[in-house]
């Protein structure tokens, strides 16, 4: 089964199997339609970030008290400085966010990204406290056992209200 997109004056076609629900199929139609010539790659765009350091980048909101502290928490327990960061809203930062297949303004999640790869949410916290010291790592792998649903929402739910428990900064911590 296929999907056809009109695109100016083309169509394109999305595979699709019968059994991908309606926001799949929306997906597969954005991705479709910013596929065209005048999508940016942005793998390649933001390919500069790794050329001379190939260490993950985390992005975090640069005015959330709690993220702050979490950079602050990364930086203690990261001796080897195996991580770089960079506040979701800086230039860099949304470029960043769009290679990660994120809008450039969703500050809602920390992020990770690594030269092949990006991970959201608790997905993220999980990848970072495998670069970080002992006894992080380990303690990765038993969280990794609960379910992905689980973990983003007990995530989504601190993320949601951050700025109500820990408050805003004027600054960013970086």
């Amino acid at each position: 089964m296929a999907l056809l997109v009109p695109v100016g004056c083309t169509r394109l076609t999305v595979p699709l199997k019968a059994h991908v629900s309606l926001s799949r199929r929306r997906l597969a139609i954005s991705a479709a339609l910013s596929s065209g010539p005048k999508a940016m790659d942005w793998v390649e765009e933001t390919s500069s970030f790794f050329e001379n350091d190939s260490r993950p980048i985390m992005l975090f909101d640069g005015v959330c008290n709690l993220c702050n502290g979490g950079v602050r928490f990364v930086r203690a327990n990261d001796r080897q400085r195996k991580i770089r960061f960079e506040a979701l809203q800086s230039e860099s930062g949304r470029k960043l966010l769009r290679r990660s297949g994120r809008a450039p303004d969703d500050i809602s999640s920390v992020v990770l990204v690594e030269k092949h790869r990006s991970y959201i949410k608790s997905e993220a916290v999980l990848k970072i406290m495998e670069y970080i010291n002992l006894p992080f790592p380990q303690l990765a792998f038993f969280l990794q056992f609960i379910p992905l649903f689980v973990r983003d929402f007990v995530y989504e739910n601190i993320a949601d209200n951050r700025y109500n428990f820990f408050g805003r900064s004027d600054s960013c911590e970086i």
